[in-house]
């Protein structure tokens, strides 16, 4: 069989368990899990969404929370909307 093989990165590093999550000391689960489904919200959605959504939308994905709730709603636009949908 022929192909790309992938060697898992997370095997022989520190910290890591094999499927990539970082292991804890404490018995706390605070680890990065992408999200299974891209957001479905319209534009209108964006421009009346309240600043702690958007906080929590883009934290959710890895994004920087920063900046005011007019910059956080243009980022989110950004990253999220088609360019037909915008």
């Amino acid at each position: 069989m022929s192909g790309i093989s992938f060697a898992n990165t997370a095997i022989g590093m520190p910290g890591l368990r094999p499927n990539g999550h970082q292991m804890n000391r404490s018995n706390n689960c605070h680890h990065f899990q992408m999200p299974l489904h891209y957001p479905r919200y319209r534009k209108s959605d964006y421009e009346t969404m309240p600043e702690w959504k958007l906080d929590c939308l883009l934290n959710e994905y890895g994004l920087p929370v920063t900046g005011d709730v007019t910059q956080k709603r243009n980022f989110a636009m950004g990253a999220f909307l088609w360019p037909s949908q915008k």
